[in-house]
């Protein structure tokens, strides 16, 4: 847990120099029934498309450390990754729904992450989420995140983490 400390205020203080746009914290759990922690850095396109009445696609690149504790035999492991994310709003309100996809890149502390065997370090994330945002700066929402190699290498078990987020802009 003190090396999860160290890597979310050497996150945080990146927030100020790189001049990132969000800052985020989620907590959550595995497929396997362990748990997840994650604060990342999201760095707004500063675009929008298909903006009407409805709604609008928007995005942002995000930079994130996730602490993995689960299972006996490779539990404390830790990522880090980085992703393109879509984000699609509904309407124009003070608080609208979104729904958000990214698909990036993670490279893990091991080859396994709880009973899981990743068969590689190296992992794709694919990412999909739900939620609410307040204003232009805060959101809250649910993600399910899949990491696995894509059959680069063998065994490739893949592993699942269920999130709850609450993201700010800075």
């Amino acid at each position: 847990m003190k090396k999860s400390l160290i890597a979310a205020l050497c996150l945080s203080s990146l927030a100020f120099d790189a001049q990132a746009t969000e800052m985020s914290g989620a907590v959550g759990a595995t497929s396997q029934g362990g748990l997840t922690a994650r604060v990342a850095l999201g760095f707004d396109w500063d675009k929008a498309w298909l903006e009407s009445a409805t709604g609008r696609l928007t995005g942002y690149w995000d930079l994130g450390y996730t602490y993995w504790e689960s299972g006996d035999e490779a539990g404390g492991r830790h990522s880090v990754s980085f992703a393109p994310v879509f984000v699609y709003e509904f309407g124009t309100g003070e608080v609208r729904p979104f729904i958000e996809a990214g698909i990036g890149v993670s490279m893990f502390s091991g080859s396994s992450a709880g009973d899981q065997k990743l068969g590689s370090a190296f992992n794709f994330e694919d990412r999909l989420g739900a939620g609410l945002k307040f204003g232009d700066s805060q959101r809250v929402g649910l993600r399910v995140t899949h990491y696995s190699n894509a059959g680069i290498k063998e065994p490739n078990d893949g592993i699942e983490s269920y999130a709850l987020f609450y993201s700010h802009s800075i």
